[in-house]
């Protein structure tokens, strides 16, 4: 079967699957959702929208957080991890926003990434999910599952990232990455994935040749 075909029934299957497409992490606007994605780096969405709450009800502005200090700002956020480096970037970027940009979240991922704390998938996520721009961030489910599904050589995330915007179509990357992040905790996991019960993986036959796949 060749690549295209492929992604057209994994894309088929994924819609009829998850129609809706909720962003995981909470949020309110892109600055809330650039904070919450930059804290779920090395952590599960689910602690993120556990500390959120705490962090956004005292300060959800750059102005706000600025009115904080970066000790405050690390001992909410601890939960979340790296708190020392993610509690610094946090001030620092909410005073770049302040001074360059009025408080106001770029919507370009150039200017996005010149934040600190402020990678290629965050930015990514920010242009999707806040403004609606076709992105395809690759977070550690999509990079696995596109290697299972022999949609790419699973090298690195910007190869994986390169290889899935060629075979699918760009007005479906900012859904489609969040369906396959849903497929991928619910249904092919890491570990303990069973092809053949797999809504998608079963499909493919050579069911046995996903199990190599496990180990890697």
């Amino acid at each position: 079967m060749k690549q295209k075909e492929k992604a057209a029934i994994i894309s088929q299957r994924l819609e009829a699957l998850y129609p809706e497409t909720p962003v995981p992490l909470d949020h309110q606007d892109s600055f809330t959702l650039l904070i919450a994605v930059l804290l779920s780096a090395q952590c599960t969405d689910a602690r993120v929208n556990q500390v959120t709450p705490y962090l956004f009800a005292k300060a959800d502005t750059p102005k706000k957080m600025l009115s904080l200090e970066v000790e405050e700002i690390r001992n909410i956020i601890k939960p979340c991890g790296l708190s020392p480096t993610k509690s610094k970037a946090i001030y620092k970027l909410s005073e770049i926003l302040l001074a360059k940009y009025d408080g106001e979240v770029p919507d370009k991922m150039e200017l996005l990434e010149e934040l600190p704390g402020v990678g290629h998938k965050t930015a990514s996520v920010v242009v999707s999910q806040a403004f609606g721009q076709p992105a395809f961030p690759v977070d550690t489910h999509i990079h696995r599952l596109a290697y299972r599904w022999k949609l790419s050589t699973g090298k690195n995330v910007q190869k994986t990232e390169t290889d899935l915007k060629k075979l699918f179509p760009k007005e479906s990357w900012n859904k489609l990455h969040l369906q396959i992040i849903f497929f991928g905790r619910e249904y092919c996991p890491a570990r303990g994935h069973n092809p053949y019960d797999c809504p998608i993986c079963k499909d493919f036959g050579r069911a046995l040749l996903f199990k190599q796949f496990d180990k890697k």
